[in-house]
């Protein structure tokens, strides 16, 4: 049974140091570039250089997130950076640009890149062509069930999953909502939390459908903790926790818990996890848990739409209310600068600095007891009490983390010989060093040195991160050993074993030397339609192309040779077609062989351009989130880097979709038409297709199509959606 790699989120030095403590295989963490937390702490370059340094002595891979979209005029600083991580023996980087992989795997050979989970790679195929493509790892869509995970481990490439922490309500790099909405794009590590914020659902006569839980697109977080062994058994390379932007405590107990279930599953045949485990972990941050698409949980199971932030565990009830103290009833332990809130509209929240029992002031309480305090704001009675903050715990876990002392494990053998040095061996189980020293030992005049004593000298390892699991000794008797002489050979070994463990990555850099590909440049006026009104209703002498993204509308139009069959950006199991398509997902690129490709493939570079138009796109369609200048720049720089023109399209006069998503609010609110409204009154459509939620933009592009076509832009696509008349 093979133990797979617990991957552990870290933010800053002091994360870093709570991981590796609590038992971590790996750390994933980012630079102050290019990482898609760009609100975390993250790393600076000397930080950096100290994190792999420090990590790798423990025998800790480092993965460095480079998992953001890279533009044109970025690409130069990205590669310097790339190089810089690879000449610093980072062990991997993670990445989402389809562009920036095809680079840096042809500059950087020897460079390990995994599939960030922003590349959307969900089904068999897109596995296939992640592997094809030179990726070592493929870390899938949080979407992805087991059952489609048994299938794909067997396509012969490192998966890792998501097994903890927060989930997103859209497919990782399918989602668009931040950047539309505030300029701020998931895509750009930028991303605002909009599906975290209030909306009102109602239907198409305004009614208010979710009167009590006002975050209707707020997820529950992932917790797999119990089902570990699942997971081993499906043979998962590596269980990622998410939760860079985490503080230390949270590291650690996470970590170690995981740590725990692994080992106990390994050792024993099952997940040896307590509950009051389980409840420490849920106090420290939850809201709610689930196991996820992962476990096909139900929609209902997923989703909390009562609050977006930490639901804390509940300890009691508000039992009476006078001026501004409050009677608390306890179902659970309380201690002196606990968390707590009480919850009501709104919410009352509150150190618990000062409490009294029984007219005493107190430092705790039990369940049972009845306390009083003083507040700031209104409840009312009735009202449960929460625990948000424990902090006995978080001291116990900061305790730990400064106590801990993770060790490595090394045998030694030591040989004594009359008339020759002394040899030390040392072996971690995969570096192995042997060290001699400058003096033979001679026989003893007097006293002989006692074997306990050669022993218990060479096995002080102080401050160092080794400890012993065997030391053997082959001496003659009736020698003299000087103490300096063990001392001497114990720290040069330990110093060459460090250094030995502190390995160099295989480094190298070659020039980048595309192959000429002679694209066709084609001159197309396109449009989408969604209904089979929709196609009654448009004059198809202005189109060159009606692209349908309804398989059963397709089936009726094919006779039409300006139809072409759209696919969906979310594909489990590819049907078998000849004819040319537009597609959206990497898999169908595998898959098919005459295509086109969507913006939801997330070009912003012209490297992105070249790989699509490599690998068969005979066009390819860009990114929403570019401007004029952004895509002045993707054309120029095409014809720099490879000597001719793309061939691109761009998409006008529609209301983007900003969301593709497994939940689906239609399974929770049974009507026939759902819009969700902001607290600006602005109205976002959601469609239900296929078994997927889409949710659309209230703000129409209107685009100046002389202007892309001044640019260079030769394909220009109206996109009528499914719920706009066209006009």
């Amino acid at each position: 049974m093979k133990k797979p790699e617990l991957l552990a989120p870290v933010g800053n030095i002091k994360c870093l140091k709570a991981a590796i403590m609590a038992g971590c295989d790996a750390v994933y963490l980012a630079g102050n570039k290019y990482g898609a937390r760009a609100f975390a702490t993250n790393f600076t370059d000397d930080e950096l250089i100290e994190a792999i340094k420090y990590a790798h002595l423990y025998g800790v891979k480092v993965y460095v997130t480079v998992n953001t979209l890279i533009y044109e005029r970025e690409v130069d600083d990205f590669i310097n950076y790339i190089d810089f991580l690879h000449r610093n023996n980072v062990d991997a980087i993670l990445i989402q640009d389809i562009g920036m992989m095809h680079l840096i795997r042809n500059i950087f050979p020897n460079l390990e890149v995994h599939a960030s989970t922003q590349m959307h790679i969900h089904n068999i195929e897109g596995v296939k062509l992640a592997k094809e493509l030179g990726l070592n790892r493929v870390v899938l869509a949080r979407e992805t069930s087991i059952d489609d995970i048994k299938r794909i481990k067997k396509e012969g490439i490192e998966i890792e999953i998501f097994t903890h922490g927060a989930l997103c309500v859209s497919y990782s790099g399918q989602c668009l909502m931040s950047s539309m909405i505030g300029g701020r794009s998931a895509n750009r590590g930028q991303c605002a939390g909009s599906c975290r914020l209030i909306y009102d659902v109602i239907d198409q006569n305004n009614n208010k459908l979710n009167k009590d839980k006002k975050y209707p697109l707020s997820l529950k977080d992932l917790n797999t903790l119990e089902s570990v062994g699942e997971l081993i058994e499906l043979g998962v390379d590596s269980l990622k926790i998410e939760g860079r932007m985490k503080r230390s405590e949270y590291v650690y107990l996470v970590i170690s818990l995981y740590r725990k279930a692994i080992d106990s599953y390994i050792e024993k045949g099952y997940v040896d996890i307590t509950k009051e485990e389980l409840k420490e972990l849920k106090v420290l941050y939850n809201r709610y848990f689930t196991k996820g698409f992962l476990f096909n949980e139900e929609g209902k199971n997923i989703v909390n739409g009562y609050r977006p932030n930490h639901m804390g565990i509940e300890i009691g009830k508000v039992i009476d209310v006078y001026h501004d103290k409050v009677k608390i009833l306890l179902k659970d332990k309380v201690s002196i600068n606990d968390g707590i809130r009480i919850i009501g509209n709104p919410d009352v929240g509150f150190n618990l600095n000062v409490f009294k029992l029984n007219n005493n002031i107190v430092k705790k309480a039990k369940a049972k007891d009845i306390i009083e305090v003083r507040i700031k704001g209104k409840v009312q009675k009735g009202s449960i009490v929460v625990k948000t903050t424990d902090y006995l715990s978080i001291n116990n876990i900061d305790k730990k983390i400064k106590e801990s002392l993770r060790k490595v494990s090394i045998n030694g053998t030591l040989i004594i010989k009359e008339n020759k040095q002394i040899k030390l061996k040392l072996s971690d189980g995969i570096n192995t060093v042997l060290v001699e020293s400058d003096n033979i030992i001679e026989k003893a005049n007097k006293v002989s040195t006692e074997k306990d004593r050669i022993i218990k000298q060479i096995s002080k390892l102080g401050d160092t991160i080794y400890k012993f699991n065997s030391l053997d000794i082959d001496m003659d008797n009736n020698l003299f050993v000087p103490i300096k002489i063990l001392n001497d050979l114990r720290r040069n070994a330990i110093e060459r074993l460090n250094k030995k463990r502190l390995y160099k990555t295989n480094y190298k850099k070659v020039e980048y030397k595309p192959k000429k590909l002679h694209i066709k440049k084609t001159n197309t006026t396109n449009v989408k339609i969604s209904d089979i009104e929709s196609y009654n209703k448009i004059d198809k002498d202005k189109y060159d192309y009606i692209y349908v993204d309804d398989e059963l509308l397709y089936d009726k139009l094919k006779s039409d040779n300006k139809v072409i069959l759209n696919l969906d950006n979310v594909i489990i199991n590819h049907k078998e077609y000849n004819n040319h398509m537009l597609i959206s997902e990497l898999g169908s690129i595998h898959k098919y062989n005459d295509f086109d490709t969507d913006y939801t493939f997330n070009v912003v570079n012209s490297y992105s351009v070249y790989l699509l138009h490599s690998l068969g796109s005979k066009k390819v369609t860009l990114s929403y989130e570019l401007d004029q200048y952004d895509i002045k720049d993707i054309i120029d720089g095409y014809k720099k880097h490879y000597d001719e023109e793309p061939n691109l399209e761009i998409i006008v006069n529609t209301y983007p979709r900003l969301m593709t998503s497994k939940y689906n609010l239609y399974d929770t609110y049974k009507t026939n038409s759902i819009y969700l409204k902001d607290r600006f009154n602005n109205k976002y459509k959601v469609i239900n297709k296929n078994g997927l939620m889409y949710i659309y933009d209230y703000k129409l592009i209107n685009t100046d199509i002389d202007m892309y076509k001044n640019l260079g832009i030769t394909n220009i696509r109206y996109q009528f959606n499914d719920y706009k008349e066209i006009n």
